[in-house]
């Protein structure tokens, strides 16, 4: 069982991808719309899978720097990039996932290690596996 440490909320209202989402603490007030792509009007306002995207690169990003602890490796620029796509799967919709951890100035094959064990490590990465694809990806130019 977890043992809770912090519990994020937030509120969906108004036309679902196309209403808007608010924090309880009233640091996240977006509208949302849906992506052209999708048949919706897109526009300047996020989207769940924006949001979802967000997270899940911050989170592995922090699984990289304590994954990259464990392996004695210096790390300094690095960043990770989620690309979240849905789209149909079966009678509904699915999502996938790409993360693109770029490890400056390690040597490949330390990159790629680092890059799964991170994997291992990120609550989002746990929570996903066996869900929804998931692919990681480590570079180091």
């Amino acid at each position: 069982m977890v043992e809770v440490l912090y519990t994020a909320i937030a509120t969906a209202r108004g036309d679902g991808r196309n209403g808007e989402v608010t924090s309880s603490d009233g640091v996240i007030d977006e509208q949302l719309s849906i992506p052209k792509e999708m048949g919706g009007p897109g526009g300047e306002y996020t989207n769940p899978e924006q949001l979802f995207a967000a997270g899940y690169s911050a989170c592995f990003h922090s699984a990289i720097q304590v994954a990259a602890r464990q392996a004695k490796a210096e790390l300094s620029g690095s960043t990770v990039t989620a690309e979240v796509g849905i789209g149909k799967e079966g009678e509904g919709f699915g999502l996938t996932v790409k993360l693109v951890a770029h490890l400056p100035g390690l040597e490949q094959g330390k990159a790629s290690e680092i890059a799964a064990t991170a994997h291992q490590i990120c609550p989002y990465s746990r929570a996903t596996r066996g869900n929804i694809e998931v692919e990681v990806i480590a570079t180091t130019e």
